[in-house]
């Protein structure tokens, strides 16, 4: 049996008009300056993103690198 979709409304009931109260009082816009200069994104996939970046090689991978190369070396030293 196939389902009837649902057709989303817009939210001030007249098609293709719709009204953000976030845009009309700048909160969007304010969101977006702040991610700009600070460089953290205030979208959650944002800072997932930024997150699994650094993890996965992004500036996390030459730390680690340096750590372990120091690490083998205070190790065959015997420090």
């Amino acid at each position: 049996m196939a389902r009837r979709r649902r057709r989303r409304r817009s939210n001030t009931g007249i098609p293709g008009l719709s009204f953000s109260w976030k845009r009309a009082l700048g909160v969007s816009r304010a969101r977006q300056q702040f991610a700009r200069k600070t460089g953290i994104p205030t979208t959650r996939s944002g800072l997932y993103r930024k997150i699994g970046r650094s993890m996965s090689g992004g500036c996390l991978l030459p730390l680690l690198s340096a750590l372990l190369l120091i690490g083998l070396v205070l190790t065959i030293l015997g420090i």
